[in-house]
């Protein structure tokens, strides 16, 4: 074990973080999840749809514990990057809506490049301390086998709401988050205890197909996936249940009924979006994503409020340049075809 310095590093970590743009900062003990057996019975259930990847036995196993992802890893720095609301949009029934995350730039780059420069400092400043061997570690965002909001709840930045989001009292739901595992162990926040819920339900009656289950016996919130919009938009392969297509609207990727109608994201939430996350216009590439002169040529309709037809309309060559650094690429370019022309129908009058 390393002497001294300990307290002084988390101080650094923490506001080396906020001075990178994170939101929130916490730190929790690489530590076994108490949510193994929670996750077990979901998959048992097959409410993971077809991501079969999260059922993979040794994907299952890494969940369980964070060090099977880094076996040297002692603690756990997890962060929250919020994308905010995405300013007003236009969601008349003709307009595609996309969830206010995948508007800008792909997230997953954004924090993840945070994270190993916050890594890099808090080496640096490890050696400083007197640490010779600084500190490694492992950067994670959404891509890894972890169970990130449990982490965040750990390092005390929310409860997990009946939507299954974290929510931060302070900032609402609107955030993704990222966790570095590191190989030095550090003072642990206070996890979050609380459940600020109470008897509100809106989340639940609110979602147009019924995807969100409640509570189970031990109080997590559970989600049935093969029901979810996101799931249906970004996760699914092949046709939308016929059932569930009238339910989607007009939302060509993802979903964010769950947290418009969560009061937390109502007036408690004050939370300012990185500007990496803004809405595109026609044509307009995320903010920080660098391409080539030839690709700046071509045009697309952009991700503020696009209309239907136009999202339709996109050429394979169009559709490159308006998924470009972004996590809409994720649906591929027949599966949000796919998901236009559900919506599409869903705005089309229908003859009695």
């Amino acid at each position: 074990m390393r002497d001294g310095g300990a307290d002084a590093l988390a101080r650094f970590a923490k506001r080396r973080a906020r001075e990178l743009g994170f939101d929130a900062v916490g730190i929790t003990r690489a530590a076994p999840s108490d949510h193994g057996e929670a996750l077990e019975r979901w998959l048992d259930g097959g409410l993971h749809g077809a991501m079969d990847y999260l059922a993979r036995p040794d994907a299952v196993e890494r969940r369980k514990d964070p060090r099977r992802s880094f076996e040297a890893a002692r603690s756990v720095v997890v962060v929250a990057h919020h994308y905010g609301t995405g300013g007003e949009q236009d969601e008349s029934p003709d307009r595609g809506i996309i969830a206010r995350y995948a508007r800008g730039r792909d997230y997953h780059k954004v924090v993840k490049g945070r994270l190993r420069a916050l890594l890099a400092a808090m080496d640096e400043e490890a050696r400083r301390l007197g640490w010779a061997s600084g500190v490694a570690g492992r950067a994670y965002v959404d891509t890894g086998p972890l169970l990130e909001r449990e982490l965040g709840q750990r390092a005390g930045l929310g409860w997990f709401g009946r939507n299954t989001m974290l929510i931060d009292p302070k900032r609402g739901s609107y955030f993704v988050l990222g966790a570095l595992l590191i190989d030095v162990a550090l003072p642990a926040d206070p996890p979050f205890e609380a459940d600020r819920c109470g008897s509100c339900r809106a989340c639940l009656d609110a979602c147009p197909t019924g995807a969100l289950l409640g509570r189970d016996a031990d109080g997590a919130p559970v989600m049935d996936a093969t029901r979810c919009i996101s799931y249906l938009t970004i996760e699914l392969r092949g046709p939308i249940p016929e059932e569930l297509r009238a339910p989607m609207g007009n939302r060509v990727f993802g979903c964010d009924i769950c947290q418009e109608v969560c009061p937390w994201n109502g007036g408690f939430a004050v939370a300012a979006a990185d500007p990496a996350y803004a809405a595109r216009g026609p044509g307009e590439r995320p903010n920080g994503v660098e391409v080539s002169p030839d690709v700046t040529a071509v045009t697309h309709p952009g991700t503020d409020s696009p209309r239907l037809v136009d999202l339709m309309r996109m050429t394979r060559e169009e559709w490159d340049a308006f998924s470009r650094g972004s996590p809409i690429r994720r649906a591929g370019y027949e599966g949000f075809r796919r998901n236009v022309a559900v919506a599409l129908g869903n705005c089309t009058p229908r003859s009695s």
